[in-house]
């Protein structure tokens, strides 16, 4: 497996929310913010074995967080909701 595709895909999103596009074939990831849909599609192609249908993608912009009496933003992000083909899923424990 390529370490490129590796630094496209972080992480999978585990929320209950995400959980619950589970049982409609649909998977979301944390995504490089750079990452395009192809990259993203070959990406989750190569690693997890499996056949993409569709891709939507987010950009999640910062949010301002306040320490004491210091203030700061998050981190910016982008997630990528993946549908697959039936009958194909990714196990994520």
């Amino acid at each position: 497996m390529d370490t490129k595709y590796l630094e496209i895909i972080k992480a999978p999103v585990i929320t209950e929310k995400s959980n619950a596009l589970n049982e409609k074939n649909q998977y979301v990831f944390k995504v490089s913010s750079k990452a395009n849909k192809t990259e993203i599609k070959q990406a989750i192609e190569k690693i997890f074995k499996v056949h993409v249908k569709e891709i939507r993608t987010l950009n999640i912009k910062p949010k301002k967080r306040r320490v004491g009496r210091y203030t700061g933003l998050t981190n910016r992000c982008k997630k990528a909701i993946v549908t697959l083909n039936d009958g194909e899923q990714i196990e994520l424990s």
